[in-house]
């Protein structure tokens, strides 16, 4: 929705575009040219994160076409098209490492969560998370273990009492 392409574009804004903006881009791309290119699957895998590509560009700009090819939990072939953005250059160029991070990061997650899944057919076993999660990225890394076929453990210290070692010792 809006608001949270409106927080992503606050993140970007503090993190990546720092004081000045992308000076790169404003340097070489004129303010009004528009660009459309393909995010591209390198490896096979299980996709997990594709609103996050989304998300980061509307952030940047909220008037980019953005065509979703396939859906997080899809099996990836090297080559297959996750999505296609047609957007101001300015924006998209900004945009594109970050949604790039993420994507990748979290169809690593699925695609792991996935082949331990794997593994463990046929056993029994079940194959969960924990919270033991990168700062802010919890939900997203959550969402992209049950891509891969895997169970969410806790979402947080309020789920469920779990006592360990810590709390007896």
């Amino acid at each position: 929705d809006s608001s949270t392409s409106r927080g992503l574009g606050d993140v970007y804004k503090r993190q990546d575009l720092g004081r000045a903006g992308d000076v790169t881009a404003m340097a070489c791309i004129p303010e009004d040219a528009r660009m459309t290119a393909a995010f591209v699957a390198r490896k096979s895998g299980v996709l997990a994160g594709v609103d996050a590509v989304r998300l980061a560009v509307l952030a940047l700009d909220p008037q980019a076409r953005i065509d979703v090819r396939l859906n997080d939990g899809d099996a990836l072939a090297p080559g297959a098209v996750l999505a296609v953005v047609e957007a101001n250059a300015r924006a998209f160029l900004s945009a594109e490492r970050t949604a790039l991070n993420l994507v990748g990061r979290l169809s690593g997650v699925a695609t792991l969560t996935q082949a331990y899944v794997q593994a463990v057919k046929g056993t029994g076993a079940r194959i969960a998370d924990t919270r033991k999660t990168t700062p802010g990225l919890r939900a997203l890394e959550k969402h992209a273990v049950a891509c891969g076929g895997g169970m969410n453990h806790r979402f947080g210290l309020d789920d469920a009492i779990l006592i360990k070692d810590n709390h007896v010792a």
